[in-house]
């Protein structure tokens, strides 16, 4: 009965400022999920994104960002696809914002707006600039090569020049924080 009370009362309170970090975390310190998956303890993204391949995809490197922006790291995730020239989606409607071939890979970037944008590679998309996408829309095929041998889509997210985990758009990636009754 208290822990309705509590939920009852907290939901009925009104939020005028966004709730403090949970205890231990802090936005510059790398969290790990359960599965393994390293994300940046940040406020949730918004939900209703989804998986840009299907059947949901297994996680074949997680994202890993550097520590200063010119260091190197893994601005992004590597998705497993069952074949190379499946469909890849938009996991959100949005605006092309650029397709091309980026140092030896191609490339198409959907801007979310907000100013979220998703980029994949290596993904041939037939689509121009400017195109409006609808969420779960094919925006193109990928091609083979960027996991060696196995099939992949890179899949990265920033809001303006910060990269994001494209995981925590789709998974709640938040630590669990169990807190006492009373």
């Amino acid at each position: 009965m208290a822990a309705v009370l509590l939920l009852t009362t907290a939901a009925a309170a009104p939020s005028a400022a966004p709730a403090p970090p949970a205890a231990g975390t802090d936005p510059g310190v790398p969290v790990f999920s359960p599965a393994g998956v390293s994300s940046r303890a940040t406020t949730p993204a918004p939900a209703g994104w989804r998986w840009p391949l299907a059947p949901r995809p297994p996680v074949l490197r997680p994202f890993d960002p550097p520590a200063k922006p010119w260091l190197s790291g893994h601005r992004g995730v590597d998705l497993g696809s069952a074949s190379d020239g499946g469909p890849v989606t938009a996991p959100e409607s949005g605006t092309v914002s650029f397709v091309g071939v980026v140092v030896d890979r191609p490339v198409i970037t959907i801007d979310h707006g907000n100013g979220l944008r998703s980029s994949f590679e290596p993904v041939r998309s037939t689509l121009r600039k400017g195109a409006s996408v609808a969420k779960g829309a094919m925006v193109g095929t990928l091609l083979a090569g960027h996991c060696g041998p196995r099939p992949c889509v890179h899949w990265g997210v920033r809001r303006g020049e910060e990269y994001l985990n494209p995981l925590s758009f789709i998974l709640d990636l938040r630590p669990s924080v169990l807190l006492p009754l009373n």
